[in-house]
């Protein structure tokens, strides 16, 4: 999702912040709110038929589950008809239309239309999930952890488990298996998904209409964004026959209707202890900014060498800017002093809870001591897990999971790296082998970088910075290892991992030879975090979620882990800037708003928008607002009504909602979608594209 920080952020977090009813991770969903990213074996049935007398069934609930999708390279989507087309965001697209482009042909920036299927463009390396089926595998992998282990066997014993557990599951079912702890290990499940890897890029509108008002614009509303594209999912060279998908509402959904969302919401920390939110505020969010803010006037130092290279740059911009206003917003929430006493009150209420009973505090009442020794020691980590790493480059990644693929997958599969288990291993050579262009330039100056950061930071005796630059200057190391790979080539590439050690010991490829330095710092930094903090925050974890279950039951959400979640709400405006926000915005506004800046960038439209606005009609809806509880990662999730049928397509949230990590106010927090009506309005009259419309809206008559 979209991030932005405005002049006004300040004093429209803390008004939202003042008047929240507080739930900040040990309390349950507070009674009445449109509350909650909730999973589908525990969906909000309670909830929604007190507030909207509404209950979906089985069947409702397995339909909108296996019409939903996630695109592994970042955020989700829906199959909309039966053909295998799926809705997502342009800014979710944007990535892999970025590496089906040329210099000559630059789809993200100017859009793509294939007329056929046969002009449909093949996605270098997207893989495309949906979920075919949930089991509960906690007291198994709980299990694991005998009685008398310390707190490394135990996390060491859980990891080998979860490996098994995943190969078996695959290996039987053949669909990707994955386990996914919950509410901080109180539950371990096992998520198995139907996998597809050949999917096609079908349209895209302008990036300008996609993301129109650009960063003023961004993450506020009122707002006039397009920001939707298509693919289509093959399997054996042929369109999947999906036969769940969402029909689509040409009329969308009416003020004050309720609508789901049905997507993978990235990260949030409600369930967070005060202790673990003090180390992102104090430690996190400065660091990550102030490398995010580096890594992006580096970008803009190389985007104004040329155009292509404002092109190749393009998506790491996009991407970082956005991890900038993400990250801005969410740290000031967390230093507001309202957040963090009112944190501290219901923490010790939770605690007191628990040492009222003798039983529960036997069982449960360590554990936040425990996870405070593990966010002090990951604060005190935290500088070499981000500055012993080559952040922003593609290469040097691809480079060392050549060489750690080599060293892995000799191990028994419980003892091996995280990425290198058996289960993992079809998923990871997809990705080592794409043929998604590599940038040369790029690449040079995110190496540079890097490393030049690495040693201003750690400074020049560190043994890292002594090891990967071994006295000579970053853009030297930089220059000799990027223009003298040949790892741009997935050829190459699979060479060596096919090859094994004995290719990489006969190897002299400088990104190999950078790759072999990089290897042992990458693992004692993830030995160390495994030994202080990830086997402390384990066990911990565990118990406070099994005291959250036994204080309040299961009335409670766990926290966003970019697996399947349903949220719901009502179509709403909200108080804003002493006026109100309304519920929707029509074409009306979208060219009200480019003539009252006189077009000048960034609220210029389209060609085909400016000669095209006599063929539209302009009271159609362009995006609405909704009380759906949303954070990064929902992006291109569907919008639904009680029909299940698409009414919207969610691609942000307001800056009210920039706090929403970690606390959740119904009054202003909303999410921002896309109004189905306006994507079948510009198809038919503006893209000349109405065999596309017509297979969507057709979906609504089957």
């Amino acid at each position: 999702m979209n991030r932005n920080r405005r002049s006004n952020l300040m004093e429209s977090l803390c008004a939202a912040l003042l008047a929240l009813a507080l739930m900040c991770g040990t309390l349950p969903a507070a009674a009445g709110a449109d509350e909650g990213m909730w999973t589908f074996d525990n969906p909000p049935l309670k909830q929604l038929k007190e507030r909207y007398g509404f209950t979906p069934t089985q069947e409702w609930l397995d339909h909108v589950r296996l019409a939903s999708v996630r695109l592994n390279d970042g955020g989700s989507g829906s199959f909309v008809s039966a053909n295998g087309l799926v809705l997502t965001n342009h800014h979710v697209a944007f990535g892999q239309l970025q590496k089906v482009s040329t210099p000559e042909k630059d789809y993200a920036t100017h859009g793509f239309h294939a007329k056929t299927q046969a002009e449909e463009l093949r996605c270098p390396d997207l893989e495309l999930d949906v979920l075919q089926s949930m089991e509960n595998i906690t007291a198994r992998v709980a299990g694991s952890a005998r009685e008398g282990l310390s707190g490394q066997e135990a996390l060491k014993a859980r990891k080998a488990e979860t490996a098994k557990i995943e190969k078996e599951s695959k290996e039987t079912t053949g669909l990707e298996s994955e386990v996914v702890t919950l509410y901080h290990g109180g539950e371990y499940w096992l998520y198995r998904y139907k996998r597809y890897t050949d999917v096609r890029l079908v349209f895209a509108p302008e990036q300008q209409i996609a993301y129109f008002g650009g960063d003023p614009d961004n993450f506020t509303f009122p707002r006039y964004d397009l920001d939707f594209a298509f693919f289509r999912v093959y399997e054996n060279g042929k369109p999947v026959e999906s036969r769940h998908f969402l029909k689509w509402s040409a009329q969308g959904a009416a003020a004050g209707e309720l609508v789901f969302i049905s997507g993978h919401p990235g990260t949030t920390n409600r369930l967070h202890t005060l202790a673990q939110l003090e180390v992102q505020r104090d430690h996190f969010y400065p660091m990550l900014l102030k490398i995010f803010q580096r890594r992006v006037a580096t970008l803009r130092e190389l985007s104004a060498r040329g155009p292509e290279q404002a092109r190749q740059a393009a998506n790491l911009i996009f991407g970082y800017e956005n991890a900038i206003k993400a990250f801005t917003g969410e740290y000031q929430g967390l230093r507001n002093p309202e957040v963090m006493n009112k944190k501290r009150e219901e923490e010790a209420a939770f605690r007191k809870r628990v040492a009222d009973n003798a039983e529960w505090q036997q069982r449960f009442g360590d554990a936040w001591e425990i996870i405070a020794r593990a966010a002090k020691n990951r604060a005190e980590g935290l500088r070499y897990q981000h500055y012993r790493r080559v952040r922003g480059s593609r290469l040097v990644p691809l480079a060392l999971a050549i060489v750690q693929h080599a060293a892995e997958t000799k191990k028994p599969d419980g003892e091996r790296l995280d990425g290198y288990h058996d289960a993992q291993l079809e998923s990871l050579r997809f990705q080592l082998f794409s043929p998604a262009p590599v940038y040369a330039d790029l690449e040079e100056v995110m190496v540079r970088e890097a490393l030049a950061e690495s040693a201003e930071t750690l400074g020049a005796d560190d043994p890292y910075v002594k090891a990967m630059l071994g006295g000579r200057a970053p853009e030297e190391v930089a220059r000799e290892a990027v223009r003298g790979t040949k790892l741009g080539d997935p050829a190459v590439r699979r060479q060596l991992v096919e090859g094994g050690e004995a290719a990489l010991a006969a190897s002299n490829d400088p990104m190999i030879v950078l790759a072999r330095k990089l290897d042992p710092f990458t693992r004692q930094t993830t030995r160390w975090m495994e030994e202080n903090v990830e086997s402390l925050e384990a066990v911990a974890g565990e118990k406070i979620g099994q005291a959250l279950f036994a204080v309040y039951g299961k009335s409670h959400y766990p926290d966003a882990t970019f697996t399947l979640r349903l949220a719901f709400g009502a179509v709403k405006g909200y108080p804003m800037n002493g006026t109100i926000a309304p519920p929707k915005t029509t074409l009306y506004g979208l060219y009200d708003r480019a003539h009252s800046f006189d077009f000048e960038p960034p609220f210029q439209l389209p060609e085909r928008y400016r000669n095209g606005r006599d063929k539209l009609d302009l009271s159609t809806p362009v995006n609405f607002v909704s009380t759906g509880d949303i954070t990064g990662g929902n992006s291109g999730s569907p919008v639904i009504n009680r029909n299940a049928e698409l009414v919207g397509l969610i691609f942000d949230g307001n800056i009210e909602s920039l706090v929403g990590s970690f606390v959740f106010n119904e009054e202003n927090n909303r999410a921002v979608a896309v109004h189905s009506a306006v994507i079948l309005e510009v198809l038919r009259k503006l893209y000349d594209a109405a065999p596309l419309a017509d297979e969507i809206a057709g979906a609504s008559a089957r």
